[in-house]
């Protein structure tokens, strides 16, 4: 029995939510609250005729679901030839997985698109193969901390060290943080995915500067004090994408000023994150311009929808 535990923080956007998918500028951070991942590979059945059973648990939503091997070959078809690195699962194989999905009666299982990394990760395609995915989070769903991205980054994580894709040095304690090419490894896994804004957060778990697919590390010597609180009003990120969509064709002349002026925000405000602050007064004037830079990104929210 082969066992991988993993993590991934989620992230607060501090300019540039929304605007960022019309090629806007971006700033975000990582936030010290994780999604874990203990996912248990199973020994192969033994004759292969036999069966095991995969098995996911989502602690935080009361779900418990599992499938025997058979039914998932029998579901998915024959698995593909495993690549050498992460690719993006084709149409037809995701409604195949959706279709599984919905024999398990899972609430809105149409919505959980991202389930399908838990069966068509290209690391998975073993024959035959059985085990379990457990997952719990620190952070609240559905409240733009970034769950689902934390959620993939974890799981994408553990799938490759079981898949031997990662090295794991077994004679370290505690958590081991993925050299540079691991992370661009498990970064490949999203980019196709509308993921792929905000995992680069989770995978380096840390403060990047965020345009058109490419991020930048923001190295910030002072720490910034910031006070997140749970309003516990859920949110719907793909139909807020959608409006802003649908507000920007109706409005096109005045969209095209918004979005500008976000990605100037974000492009000053991680020019002030930069510089170090070497005294209560630097840090106190640093955290006054944050603070209007936040103000004016917020009303550039509000014209957004």
């Amino acid at each position: 029995m082969a066992e991988v535990r993993a993590r991934a923080p989620g992230k607060i956007i501090l300019s540039g939510e929304h605007a960022v998918v019309h090629g806007s500028t971006a700033v975000a951070a990582a936030i010290n609250l994780f999604t874990h991942v203990s996912f248990r590979l199973d020994p192969p059945v033994a004759p292969r005729t036999g069966d095991g059973s995969v098995g996911l648990e989502l602690q935080d939503l009361g779900l418990a679901l599992s499938w025997s091997t058979s039914r998932l070959k029998e579901g998915l078809g024959d698995a593909v030839p495993v690549p050498s690195t992460p690719v993006s699962c084709s149409p037809e194989r995701i409604k195949l997985i959706a279709a599984l999905l919905e024999e398990r009666d899972i609430p809105e299982a149409k919505n959980l698109a991202f389930f399908r990394d838990f069966c068509l990760h290209p690391s998975l395609h073993l024959d035959p193969w059985a085990g379990k995915v457990v997952i719990s989070s620190d952070l609240p769903l559905g409240s733009g901390l970034g769950s689902s991205a934390s959620f993939c980054v974890a799981l994408a994580a553990s799938f490759l060290a079981l898949s031997d894709a990662i090295t794991i040095d077994k004679s370290q304690g505690g958590w081991l943080r993925l050299c540079e090419k691991e992370l661009q490894l498990v970064k490949r896994s999203f980019t196709e995915s509308p993921l792929a804004l905000i995992t680069p957060v989770g995978v380096t778990g840390s403060m990047i500067q965020f345009r058109s697919g490419e991020s930048i590390h923001i190295e910030s010597s002072a720490p910034l004090r910031m006070l997140i609180t749970n309003a516990k009003v859920g949110r719907n990120t793909k139909a807020l994408v959608a409006g802003v969509s649908e507000r920007a064709s109706r409005h096109p002349d005045a969209m095209a000023a918004v979005f500008p002026a976000v990605n100037s925000v974000s492009k000053e405000l991680s020019t002030i994150i930069r510089p170090p602050a070497l005294d209560d007064i630097s840090v106190t004037a640093r955290e006054e311009k944050v603070e209007e830079l936040m103000e004016m990104n917020q009303g550039l929210l509000q014209c957004m929808g």
